[in-house]
This record gives C-alpha cells, sequence and structure tokens, in this order.
C-alpha cells in the first residue's frame, strides 16, 4: 500500500536531528551502566527545587487534576508579565502572556500564527538544531544568516539587512545563544531592531537563557524603543530552574497575538496542566532567585571546563558568556566535527555534539555541555585533551 503524507513530514525533518546520534548512543550506554560521560545535553543535573516540586504535589493532592485555562491560569500569567516588566519597563499585563509546553511549544505556537507558505524568515546561525523545522513548520521559508566564526559568532548586520526581501516576515534570534553562549549587546539588538522597524518585521527572540549570564547583561529585544508590539519572546523555567521535564514555558507578546495563539493552543492541548502551572508559579513567586545559586554553579563548571580544555594548543575554545556549553574548534585535529564526535565517542566514550549540527557557520566546531559534576566535567574534558593528544 502506498501512503501519502502531508508536506509538513518534509518540514520537520530537519538536518539537525542527524546531531543527536552520538548523544543517543552515550544514553542508551549509561543506562546499561556503562562508563560513560555525557557532554551533549543542556539538561541541568541539578533537582528541581523541593518547594516547587511539593506546590505541584499539594495541587494534585488538592484534587488539581481537571482542565485548567487554555491562555494559562491568571496569577500565573500575572507573574510572569510582571517580571517581563521589570525587565523591560514596558507594561505587560496577563493579556501578553500565554503559558505553553516550553520554550518549544511556544515557539511552535508562535511560528504558526505569524508565518504561512511564501514567507520567509531570517535566523541567525548558529541555532539551535530543531529551529529550521519548528519556524517553517507553517510552509515558511528559513533563510539562514551565518554569524561567522571568525567573529566570534557575533552578528553580521550587513549579512541580515542583505537576506531581507519583500517576503520577509520576521528575524528570529537567541540571546543568549545556544550553541555559542554569546549575548547580544545593544548596539547588535538595536541594529536588528532598526531592521525590523524600517521593514515592519516580527522579531522571534528565545532568551531561555537570560537568566544564566556570566559576563555582560542580558537586555530583552522588547526593551527596545518600538519593539514591544512586534517582538513575542520565548522562554521558560526548563534551565533556570531545572525543570525540563516539567515542560512549562511562555510567549510574551501583543495581546491579539497571544489571544491567537489560546485558539491555537485549544486545538493541540486545550493548555497546560494545572498542578504545573502551580509549581511555576512557586518558581515566579517565591523562588525567583533559586537560579542564581545555579548560576553560579554554571559559572565555576564553565571556568573548570574552558580552563582543562586549554591545556591543548591543537583546539580553540571559546568562553561563553552565559549558558551552559563551551564551543571547541577542531578543525587541526579531525576532519570535521562529526568525525571528531564520533570517533572521541568510540576511543573515550564521552559524547559532545557535532556543532555542525547548528548550521554551517558552526562547521568544525563541537559543542560541550557542562550540566554535570564538576569532577565528572572534568574528567570528561580530560579524556577530550588525551584523544586531541593522542
Amino acid at each position: 500500500m502506498t501512503s501519502r503524507f502531508s508536506p509538513l513530514v518534509d518540514r520537520i525533518a530537519s538536518d539537525g536531528a542527524d546531531g543527536w546520534a552520538v548523544h543517543s548512543m552515550a544514553m542508551a550506554a549509561q543506562e546499561r551502566g556503562e562508563d560513560v560521560i555525557v557532554l551533549s545535553v543542556g539538561d541541568p543535573d541539578f533537582p528541581t527545587p523541593e518547594p516547587i516540586i511539593d506546590a505541584a504535589v499539594g495541587a494534585l493532592r488538592a484534587g488539581d487534576t481537571h482542565y485548567a485555562s487554555i491562555q494559562g491560569r491568571a496569577p500565573l500569567r500575572d507573574a510572569v508579565a510582571a517580571d517581563m516588566a521589570a525587565r523591560t519597563g514596558v507594561d505587560f499585563t496577563a493579556d501578553n502572556v500565554i503559558i505553553t509546553s516550553g520554550t518549544q511549544g511556544a515557539l511552535v505556537e508562535a511560528s504558526l500564527c505569524l508565518l504561512g507558505p511564501g514567507d520567509e524568515v531570517v535566523a541567525l546561525e548558529p541555532m539551535y538544531l530543531t529551529y529550521e523545522a519548528t519556524l517553517c513548520i507553517g510552509g515558511a521559508t528559513l533563510i539562514s544568516v551565518a554569524q561567522p566564526a571568525s567573529n566570534g559568532f557575533r552578528p553580521d548586520i550587513e549579512a541580515i539587512a542583505a537576506a531581507i526581501t519583500p517576503a520577509t516576515k520576521a528575524i528570529a534570534i537567541t540571546s543568549p545563544n545556544n550553541p555559542t553562549g554569546v549575548i547580544l549587546r545593544h548596539d547588535e539588538l538595536e541594529a536588528i531592531a532598526a531592521l525590523a522597524r524600517a521593514h515592519d518585521l516580527w522579531v522571534i527572540s528565545d532568551e531561555v537563557y537570560g537568566d544564566l549570564i556570566f559576563d555582560g547583561e542580558h537586555i530583552p529585544m522588547a526593551s527596545l524603543p518600538g519593539m514591544a508590539e512586534r517582538t513575542v519572546t520565548v522562554t521558560s523555567l526548563s534551565k533556570s530552574h531545572a525543570m525540563t521535564g516539567w515542560r512549562v514555558g511562555w510567549a510574551i507578546g501583543p495581546a491579539d497575538l497571544v489571544s491567537h495563539m489560546e485558539t491555537l493552543q485549544l486545538n493541540i492541548n486545550y493548555g497546560i496542566s494545572g498542578f504545573v502551572q502551580s509549581a511555576a508559579l512557586e518558581a515566579m513567586v517565591s523562588y525567583r532567585s533559586a537560579s542564581n545559586d545555579m548560576r553560579d554553579a554554571y559559572r565555576r563548571r564553565r571556568d573548570i571546563a574552558a580552563a582543562v580544555l586549554a591545556e591543548s594548543s591543537a583546539i580553540d575554545v571559546l568562553v561563553p558568556e552565559a549558558g551552559m556549553y563551551v564551543m571547541i574548534n577542531v578543525e587541526r585535529v579531525a576532519e570535521s566535527g562529526k568525525a571528531f564526535a564520533e570517533q572521541l565517542y568510540a576511543d573515550k566514550r564521552v559524547s559532545v555534539i557535532d556543532a555542525n549540527a547548528f548550521g554551517p557557520a558552526a562547521a568544525g566546531w563541537v559543542r560541550v555541555s557542562f550540566t554535570i559534576g564538576d569532577e565528572q566535567l572534568a574528567e570528561g574534558c580530560r579524556r577530550i585533551i588525551d584523544f586531541v593528544d593522542a
């Protein structure tokens, strides 16, 4: 029998998914109890803070097992709006917020409500490896603009401007960036904002690593003049509060866009579980500063990884300004990042991600995560150095 599928299946089958091959092997080996060190995923090793868990358990025991508000419960949306207002100086309210299934859910919903067939979306590369599928899920075309490694993966404003055509509908940015850890500076953000204002474009701004800043400061795109009405900000508690498995995030944007996203969410999952929202509210109201301790631990781990990896002159290390990853250039020791990652795992049982999965701008680089304990992280990095030296 011949199967006939929607064109959607091709749009969501991006090449970036191949980047998980080594990671998948490492996770399977780890589950078998084998000696592997996983430096290939951005899943915090910290437990979710106990009071946040207690809030969810208490809600469940109190009978919070029924449908919740599709847009998200008002107290949580109020807390998110107040937090964003404090960060931006913009008078956001609950009407500007929708609670979603993580940052990824917010991105999918925003793209479906903003971008369709015939539209183009300009995205800065390197970018997270599901972005091509996520941004093009509604039929839009991704226009990838390389931010060159030779310039520290910082924005190439002239290249971004040159990529804009009459079909361009939006610019997608991530600051702090995954995988590079680069934070966009005020002048860079303003240059992108000026392009958006001049060409009447949306900006889709992923700011999920905004609480994990080591050097510099995080500036929300929506805080810039004239940008709150044309920016949709997506983020979550996954990284800041070690809540990846809870699948709770949000989008913040103009109320009419949020209304359309609510209608879409009605038809996708009918809202986010109430007890999960109770946990998120506890995180936002009583434990917002929990991210500070995690940030300090990640800064320490960043410095450990950078120090060990710097022991070899055969590789170059990009020390991140934020986030939970170190990028290393392996062009002098391997024919590609993919070959390096595969052989490193085969020889040393350490998994890293071929950064080419984040776009050709990162070809020849690999991404090393520092989401494991200090001693194991140092051991993993020493194995990388042993492999490089061999």
